[in-house]
């Protein structure tokens, strides 16, 4: 039924605008990037039809009017910056941070530190455009984009979404398969942690602050989890300072190459800039008020600042133990170890000299033979809150991109069983093909799909946040609009270089021509969203029909929502 429902309201949104024309309000063609006003409260969104944030009640800020910082003010704004942060944590980032030890040492450390302030500048943009327009990237999509365009938009950011909560699910899976010793199969882990996550999405029904609260929580398990693995191994603290400040990998090759674009690729998730900008709207902040909207990104820049902090730390835990520990170690030490141990994985280290090759059950494992059980269950420990943490904001993030691309008015629960849905059915089927042993593969195919969606959130939100038909005062200047686009810019060469280097690598004739036709779609696909972005960033020039405005709007009734 809810299957149908939604085919039902894709296909009415393209009977009313089949082309890639501009959009229409009431029979009226409008500039494609025109000025929006959403309504400043939830009763006001229900009462014109729209649709509200999945937080009921929004978190009210003091008035401290005459404090430059007010640590006060502060605390009301935490809570959305940690949620954000913890993309950074998922499984599929603690299975990057565990190769690049074993593959590097510390010597990529620096490309996490990097990463993460390029992934702070990006959160940045998105946190502003939910705080200034009140609306999330997904609802602004709707509204500017023509139709066909948001449609492939909405399709393409469906998949990132699926490939990191696959990563997300299996990873929790894997650790109550090791917290069980094997008794708890792959399958049965993707159930149990598919049920939780429905039980744990309704605490909002209990507060906002608990539920940020519970967030907080496993963030908390993370680092101690991760922290006493870091504690227990003793990793060289020159080395690992050397590695995240001197920008250079002294005798790396190709191996550690693709482990540093893999980094990059894995830090910044398209999902995750849909998500942050739909968390600000948590806090009631009044849009009508100038000092108000500047203040509010200030104090969320800050905390999203603290939350990344806190994240990176809990990454380079896991690097510096595999890279102390594992770096340039091969299967052959692997399997003594764990044979002098009694362990029964042996088997997963065949007797020969090649280099260690990791994954989280895999890490699990060689912790466990070289520290003891301890560190095998905590680190599982560690997993399994990485993976509930993500798995519920990857929930939240497919609710908010479903509900915003396409208009959706149904109840919560429908819309939490059919993000949940639109996930279950490929993480079951690998779940129960695919050896709890054998997943490397799989992952990396997810992060090839993740990195293959990255420009279509990137580009989005430079292209909106650079408009002041949108953004009034609050629009990127001229040095965020150049270092906007040359880190987007950056960020999504990086990931094509990884996607070409995973293509490349499968030796398959047909998968390269079937490639080749995906890469023209995709490459079209890019160019029309790039032509807008530059328009957006003052490339006057290239205006010709595309009816794209970065003139301040003159707004009627709207403009006075920043009247003060």
């Amino acid at each position: 039924m809810t299957s149908v429902s939604l085919l039902q309201s894709v296909l009415h949104v393209l009977r009313n605008d089949d082309s890639w024309d501009s959009p229409q309000e009431n029979g009226v063609q409008t500039n494609q990037y025109s000025a929006i006003s959403p309504p400043a409260s939830p009763v006001d969104q229900e009462q014109d039809g729209g649709f509200s944030t999945y937080f009921e009640e929004k978190v009210p800020i003091p008035n401290d009017a005459n404090q430059a910082f007010s640590f006060r003010k502060l605390w009301a704004f935490t809570g959305p910056g940690f949620l954000m942060s913890i993309a950074y944590l998922d499984p599929g980032n603690i299975e990057s941070d565990l190769q690049s030890g074993a593959k590097a040492g510390f010597k990529l450390l620096w490309v996490l530190l990097g990463a993460t302030i390029i992934g702070l500048l990006l959160q940045r943009l998105a946190a502003r455009l939910g705080v200034v327009t009140g609306m999330h990237l997904a609802e602004v999509c709707n509204r500017q984009y023509p139709t066909v365009p948001r449609i492939i938009l909405w399709l393409m950011v469906e998949l990132a979404i699926i490939g990191s909560d696959m990563q997300e699910v299996i990873g929790c899976a894997i650790a109550l398969n090791l917290l069980s010793v094997g008794r708890i199969p792959l399958w049965a882990g993707v159930l149990i942690t598919i049920t939780d996550t429905f039980v744990f999405l309704f605490l909002d029904k209990y507060g906002l602050r608990k539920l940020e609260a519970f967030f907080g929580f496993l963030i908390t398990v993370m680092a101690i989890s991760f922290g006493y693995e870091y504690v227990l191994v003793k990793p060289d603290q020159g080395e690992l300072l050397k590695g995240m400040f001197v920008p250079y990998c002294a005798g790396c090759g190709p191996v550690q190459l693709v482990q540093a674009v893999g980094i990059v690729g894995a830090v910044i998730m398209p999902h995750n800039i849909y998500l942050h900008s739909a968390l600000v709207k948590s806090r009631d902040v009044d849009r009508k008020n100038k000092n108000d909207v500047k203040e509010a990104n200030k104090y969320f820049f800050i905390e999203s600042t603290i939350a990344l902090f806190i994240s990176f730390l809990i990454n380079v835990f896991v690097v510096a133990v595999f890279a102390q520990a594992f770096y340039n170690k091969t299967n052959m030490d692997v399997n003594a170890e764990c044979n002098m141990t009694g362990s029964p994985h042996t088997d997963l280290f065949p007797l020969n000299n090649a280099t260690l090759e990791v994954d989280i059950y895999k890490g699990g494992v060689v912790l466990g033979c070289f520290f003891g059980p301890a560190a095998l269950y905590i680190w599982a420990i560690g997993i399994l809150a990485a993976g509930q943490s993500s798995t519920m904001t990857g929930t939240y993030s497919g609710q908010f991109v479903m509900e915003g691309f396409l208009n959706l008015r149904w109840s919560r629960f429908a819309r939490v069983l059919l993000t949940r849905s639109i996930a279950i059915t490929p993480t079951l089927l690998v779940a129960i093909f695919q050896d709890v042993q054998h997943l490397t593969g799989m992952n990396d195919f997810l992060n090839v799909l993740q990195s293959l969606q990255l420009p279509f959130a990137l580009i989005p939100i430079l292209t909106f946040t650079s408009l002041t038909s949108i953004m009034n005062d609050f629009a990127n200047g001229l040095f965020w609009k150049i270092s906007g686009g040359i880190v987007i810019l950056a960020v999504c060469a990086i990931n094509m270089y990884f996607v070409v280097v995973y293509i490349t690598a499968l030796n398959s004739v047909l998968l390269y021509v079937f490639a080749a036709f995906l890469s023209i779609a995709y490459l079209c696909f890019v160019i029309y969203l790039a032509w807008h972005c530059l328009i957006a960033l003052g490339v006057s020039c290239l205006d010709f029909g595309s009816r794209v405005s970065n003139r301040p709007a003159v707004f009627i009734e709207e403009q006075s929502e920043y009247d003060t």
